[in-house]
C-alpha cells in the first residue's frame, strides 16, 4: 500500500500513530469498476469495509423487481451493512453497486476482532460511525413510510441538479430511489412541467424555477 490511507477518514486520521500503523498492515485495498457489483445477498462479508474513492449505491429489490435506494456510501465513509453483516457472520440482504470507479481499503474480520478487543480508541470510531449510518437509514425508511412523494421528489431532482440546470436520468430511476412506482414519479412530474417548475424530454430534466421547486422541497 503506497499511501497512508488512514489519512483519507476522520474516524482513523483521529486514532493514535501506533492503530493506524496496525491498521495500514492488516487491510489491503481493492478496485471496482464503475456499474461492477461489490456486494449481494450471496456473500458473507468477513471484512470492514472503507470507501476511499468512489460512490456506492445500496439497493433492496423486492419479489417483483421493484428496486428501493436505502443509501449511498460516499468517499471517506464505512458501509453500515457490511458492518452488520460482518458482526452478525450473515449474508447481505441488499445489493451494492458502484457507481462510480471504486477504491475500498477492506480489514479482515480476525484483524477487526483483535483491533476491536485491543484498542478503544478503534472501537469507538467503528461504532459511531455505524451509528450515524443507522440512523440515516431509518431516515430513509421514515421517508418511504410517510413522506409526501412530491416534497421528496422535489428534494432528488434539486439533489440531482446541484448548480446545474439540466440532468440526465429515468422516471424508473427516480422511482427506484424514492422506493415508490414509475406512474407516480411520471405523473408529479407532469404537474411539475405544467407549473413550469421543469421541462422533460426523453432522460433529461431541465429545472426552470429552482425557487419554487426548492420551496416544494422545504414544505413537507
Amino acid at each position: 500500500m503506497t499511501a497512508d490511507w488512514t489519512d483519507r477518514f476522520a474516524g482513523t486520521r483521529a486514532l493514535p500513530r501506533g492503530v493506524r500503523d496496525r491498521l495500514l498492515g492488516a487491510a489491503r485495498v481493492l478496485r471496482y469498476d464503475k456499474g461492477r457489483q461489490v456486494f449481494g445477498p450471496d456473500n458473507v462479508p468477513d471484512s470492514l469495509l472503507f470507501l476511499q474513492e468512489g460512490r456506492i449505491r445500496v439497493s433492496q429489490s423486492s419479489e417483483s423487481g421493484r428496486e428501493i435506494v436505502l443509501y449511498r456510501v460516499e468517499a471517506g465513509e464505512s458501509c453500515v451493512l457490511t458492518t452488520a453483516c460482518m458482526l452478525a457472520e450473515e449474508a447481505y440482504n441488499a445489493n451494492g453497486h458502484a457507481e462510480t470507479d471504486v477504491t475500498a481499503v477492506v480489514l479482515p474480520r480476525p484483524a477487526f476482532d483483535r483491533l476491536a478487543a485491543e484498542e478503544d480508541a478503534f472501537r469507538n470510531f467503528v461504532f459511531a460511525a455505524y451509528s450515524r449510518r443507522l440512523i440515516d437509514l431509518l431516515r430513509v425508511v421514515d421517508d418511504v413510510a410517510f413522506g409526501r412523494m412530491d416534497v421528496r421528489l422535489a428534494q432528488r431532482v434539486l439533489e440531482l441538479a446541484g448548480d446545474e440546470r439540466e440532468i440526465s436520468t429515468t422516471h424508473q430511476q427516480l422511482a427506484d430511489e424514492l422506493g415508490t412506482a414509475r406512474e407516480v414519479v411520471s405523473r408529479l412530474l407532469q404537474d411539475f412541467q405544467k407549473r413550469e417548475l421543469i421541462a422533460r424530454s426523453r432522460g433529461r430534466i431541465v429545472v426552470l424555477d429552482r425557487a419554487a421547486l426548492s420551496a416544494i422541497a422545504h414544505s413537507g
